[in-house]
Order: C-alpha cells, then sequence, then structure tokens
C-alpha cells in the first residue's frame, strides 16, 4: 500500500533474470558453448554485481541513492533512472519498490531528509541559551550547505512535483523546529506573542539560509550563525518590552549567559551603536 508520505511495501526480492547475468559478464569471456570441454567458468563473484538484499536493506539503499540526486539538484532533473543508477539497480527494481513513481519516491525522500532536519532541533535544555541555538543552527546550517540545490527547491516551493502533501511535510518541520525552541524558554503556555516571535525567527533563518545559498555561502557560515543567534535575541529583547511572559524569560536566559559569551558581545557592540541616540530617552 502506498502512503502519503512516500513509504511503500515491496515484495522480496526476485533472482535476476539470465539475460541480466549474461549482461554482466566481462567481454572477453567466451559464452558457455565455446569453452574447451573440462574448462571451468568464472568465479560466481564475477558473473554479476547483482546483490540480494532484504526489502528494507534495498529500499533504504535507494532511497539514499535518492537523496543524494535531490540535494544536488532540482526534483525536476532527477530521472527515475539517475537514481536507479546511482543505486546500481533498474528501473523497474525502483518501480517495484515505488510504484507511484517519481512522486512517489520524492516524497519518501523528503520524509526522509524532513526526519533529519527535525533532529537537527534536537537539543539538551540546559546551559545558556545561546550557546543551545548556535549548536542547533551549526547543525541545521550544515544540512543546509549538504542539500544545497534541493533545499533551495523545497523552500521556495518551486517544483512541479511540489502537493499538499509535499508542502505538509516541510510544514511540520517549521511546527518541530518552533515547538523545540519554545521549550528551551521554558513556559508551559507561551502566549502568542511569544509564539509569533519564535516562528518569525524560524522563518528567518529559512530566508538568511536560502540567501546565503544564493549568495555563494558567504558570508562564512560561523559568521551566518552567530548573527542569527543576534537575531532572536533581538527579536526577543524587542517582544519583552511590551509582553511580561517574553520579559520573565529573558530575564532567566540572561541570568546564566556568560559575559564573553553570545549575549555578552552583542550587548557591547549594541551600546556604543546607540550611544548617539541618548536624546530619545
Amino acid at each position: 500500500m502506498t502512503t502519503g508520505s512516500g513509504t511503500a511495501s515491496a515484495p522480496p526480492e526476485a533472482t535476476p533474470p539470465a539475460e541480466a547475468s549474461a549482461a554482466a559478464r566481462p567481454a572477453a569471456e567466451p559464452p558457455p558453448a565455446a569453452r574447451p570441454p573440462g574448462t571451468a567458468g568464472p568465479p560466481a563473484a564475477r558473473r554479476g554485481s547483482y546483490r540480494r538484499l532484504s526489502v528494507e536493506a534495498r529500499r533504504a539503499e535507494l532511497l539514499t541513492a535518492a537523496l543524494g540526486l535531490f540535494a544536488h539538484h532540482v526534483p525536476e532533473d532527477v530521472s527515475l533512472d539517475d537514481v536507479a543508477a546511482a543505486a546500481g539497480a533498474s528501473r523497474p527494481l525502483v518501480y517495484r519498490y515505488f510504484p507511484g513513481g517519481k512522486q512517489q519516491l520524492y516524497e519518501a525522500a523528503l520524509r526522509s531528509a524532513a526526519d533529519e532536519l527535525e533532529r537537527c532541533f534536537e537539543e539538551p535544555r540546559s546551559g545558556p541559551l545561546s550557546g543551545r541555538l548556535s549548536r542547533v543552527l551549526d547543525r541545521y546550517l550544515a544540512f543546509v550547505d549538504e542539500h544545497d540545490a534541493g533545499f533551495s527547491a523545497l523552500l521556495q516551493s518551486g517544483s512541479v512535483v511540489e502537493t499538499s502533501r509535499t508542502n505538509a511535510i516541510v510544514d511540520e518541520v517549521r511546527r518541530t523546529a518552533a515547538e523545540e525552541i519554545l521549550l528551551h524558554l521554558a513556559v508551559k503556555e507561551p502566549g502568542v506573542r511569544l509564539r509569533m516571535m519564535v516562528r518569525t525567527w524560524i522563518t528567518a533563518v529559512e530566508a538568511a539560509s536560502l540567501i546565503w545559498l544564493d549568495e555563494e555561502k558567504q558570508p562564512p557560515v560561523e559568521e551566518l550563525r552567530d548573527w542569527l543567534v543576534d537575531h532572536f535575541v533581538a527579536l526577543l529583547t524587542a517582544t519583552a518590552t511590551t509582553d511580561p511572559q517574553a520579559a520573565r524569560v529573558i530575564r532567566a536566559a540572561l541570568v546564566i549567559e556568560p559575559a564573553e559569551g553570545p549575549v555578552g558581545r552583542l550587548a557591547r557592540r549594541v551600546v556604543p551603536a546607540l550611544g548617539e541616540a541618548s536624546h530619545l530617552l
């Protein structure tokens, strides 16, 4: 049965057809009928590269090949033949595991990538908040770097294989990311302003990632990470000026921030920048 996420059960693999084994013989090997009597054939290991795998292992192999292609090419430019070649398999074998064709394969690959992306936001809830955000962003930006073209096609929603199911997978990643960040703010029932602030930051991270790819991955990824942490602190600070819940969150967070950490460095840069604004106070 095919599911919305692109998972499908496949029957056990059949023994490869005889013609496939014959095609895999080295060109110099004479046909069986032409061998002198008593001459042994080539070792079994030389009769082809076909490997018998379990259903799960073969499906995982095909998905890995598809992910590698979708990571660096927009979906429209990837064919089932490309996936088969990358996996060392045949087009009919790809169809056996993904009878829905390219659409089902893309959705399954997207689901796998989304699971990996969601895990980027998992982080122990201890230590300074800025440090936790930095580690989350390190993993997230490493994913963006590795899946550059595929990431752009995914978030820009320009693919011809985009459907309501693929959109739902992407939205799920955003919701999961926001929920993980809210857990780090240690509030049982975050209000609308705090939720809006976190979702706004997630959107800004996505947009900055796309622009970073478009700018040939400049500035260096470490600078981009630190800049995005600064954005979070600035958004939370601005929200705290009008929202008591956000004010409590930022007071609790600042208590354990080290002076030489990201927030301390930001504070020391902001004060001089606002030095000419004393007339506004």
